[in-house]
């Protein structure tokens, strides 16, 4: 058992005819079920002057208005005002059937919540232990889960996902602090870590401070990058590899049904993150300003619009979450089936700046780079909101202890690349390392304030 190489080698690796032909098949009950169990869900037919026996096509099926987290949001307060109950417009089961809420962060606005009955907990289990059993993780592995453990759609639910494939999890989460987190992997010995890539520098950097060794010594054979990008970044990946000893992945998906996670050659040139829950959720890709469908082509980019296939709770209906997306259809190098996914950031985190749009994740990739000369940590500081940028972008960094000198050429091979590869121009302004807070959970890049530099693209370096 422990030598196959997919967690569920009939669906994982079904051809692509025979899944597509299982997606509509599941589309098709999915439509009806939806339509007569959701008022919410039977409005976004009711808009398009269709009811599901109408929807002959995936192409009809692209006609269906798309949902948005702002429409989920307000469909959710107003089934609390006008019902008493959050769910009585969104979810499809009945209230006995909802066994679990998970909700989004939370960090700004109103969280979004999302039911689940016993059926659809069964598939996110099924889905984890598709990723981490792809990674090489088996029964007998141990597990530390440091994300969150609140009601986030990544605590929870993945940790029951670790434990459906038969390993063995340690929810220490991250609410506790790095120190408790070092205290528990000290004693549990953990074969595998589950954290942001920023928790993971910062675990790199701390580590010698808190245990008196270096972060290798903690026995890590894998670190599993979740919760916020940079974890397909190569120079990221490299320096938790080597910060770690560890393989590196990246991979995504809470308590729904979309879920990915890179494969172990992605140094060798594979790209992106496998789908791997393509038979529970269908994929779409819409331009972010027109909405009018992508074709999902070698390459193509887009606004991530997902469908949940034989989801009985509150499945999502052409949800658009707002992350775009890039996706590979030639077949991967590892020899891995299926499609594959990278996110490139979050369409609302967009900035423009003389014409041209860069996003903080980028930014944050091309800082990295530099790496072990910068620390890796910095903002982004705008004097207003977003997207458009008054030039020049200013960035706030830290350098990680140079003289006058090296600052002075490492600032000019960063503004090199900076204009080569993202086409712009920023002000650095420099700063000693640990200036800046470091964050267990999701790094915030962008600060709204002014800052002081000049306006030739150069700041001055602080002490």
């Amino acid at each position: 058992m422990s030598e196959r190489r997919l967690w569920n080698e009939r669906i994982e690796s079904m051809p692509r005819d025979a899944l597509r032909a299982l997606q509509w098949e599941r589309l098709q009950r999915q439509m009806r079920y939806d339509f007569d169990r959701s008022p919410f869900l039977r409005a976004k037919f009711e808009a398009a002057g269709a009811k599901p026996d109408d929807v002959r096509s995936f192409d009809d099926f692209a006609r269906i208005p798309l949902t948005t987290k702002d429409e989920h949001r307000r469909a959710q307060q107003e089934s609390l005002d006008r019902h008493g109950d959050p769910f009585a417009l969104l979810a499809c089961a009945p209230r006995d059937e909802i066994v679990r809420i998970n909700a989004t962060s939370g960090t700004t606005g109103t969280p979004t919540l999302y039911t689940l009955t016993a059926h659809d907990i069964g598939v996110v289990n099924e889905m984890h232990a598709r990723k981490y059993w792809r990674a090489g993780i088996r029964p007998g592995h141990v597990m530390l889960q440091a994300l969150s453990l609140s009601m986030f759609t990544g605590g929870l639910p993945l940790s029951q996902g670790i434990m459906h494939l038969g390993a063995c999890v340690v929810p220490v989460g991250i609410e506790g602090g790095t120190q408790r987190v070092v205290d528990i992997a000290r004693i549990t010995r953990p074969h595998a870590i589950v954290a942001t890539p920023s928790f993971g520098r910062y675990l790199i950097e701390e580590a010698p401070r808190l245990t008196g060794r270096p972060a290798r010594d903690l026995g890590l054979r894998w670190f599993f990058c979740a919760g916020e990008g940079g974890g397909g970044d190569p120079a990221i990946r490299s320096a938790l590899a080597e910060g770690f000893g560890a393989k590196v992945f990246d991979h995504t998906g809470g308590g729904h049904a979309f879920h990915g996670i890179s494969c172990e050659g992605v140094d060798e040139g594979c790209e992106g993150m496998h789908f791997v829950s393509e038979d529970h959720c269908l994929l779409e890709l819409v331009d972010p300003q027109t909405k009018a469908p992508i074709e999902l082509a070698h390459r193509a980019i887009g606004e991530m619009v997902f469908t949940f296939l034989d989801w009985r709770g509150g499945p999502f209906l052409r949800y658009a979450l707002g992350d775009l997306l890039q996706v590979y259809t030639d077949p991967c190098r590892c020899g891995l089936p299926g499609i594959r996914f990278a996110i490139l950031g979050r369409t609302d985190d967009m900035l423009t700046v003389k014409g041209v749009n860069v996003y903080p994740q980028a930014i944050a990739n091309e800082i990295f780079r530099f790496f072990p000369r910068v620390t890796g940590a910095f903002r982004i500081v705008l004097g207003a909101p977003g997207p458009r940028v008054t030039p020049p972008l200013r960035i706030r960094l830290e350098h990680a202890g140079l003289g006058d000198a090296a600052l002075a050429a490492l600032e000019s091979e960063m503004l090199a690349q900076f204009r080569e590869r993202l086409r712009i121009r920023p002000a650095f302004e420099w700063l000693a390392p640990a200036t800046l807070p470091r964050e267990s959970g999701k790094t915030r890049h962008i600060e709204i304030g002014q800052r002081q530099g000049d306006d030739d693209g150069h700041a001055t370096a602080r002490p």
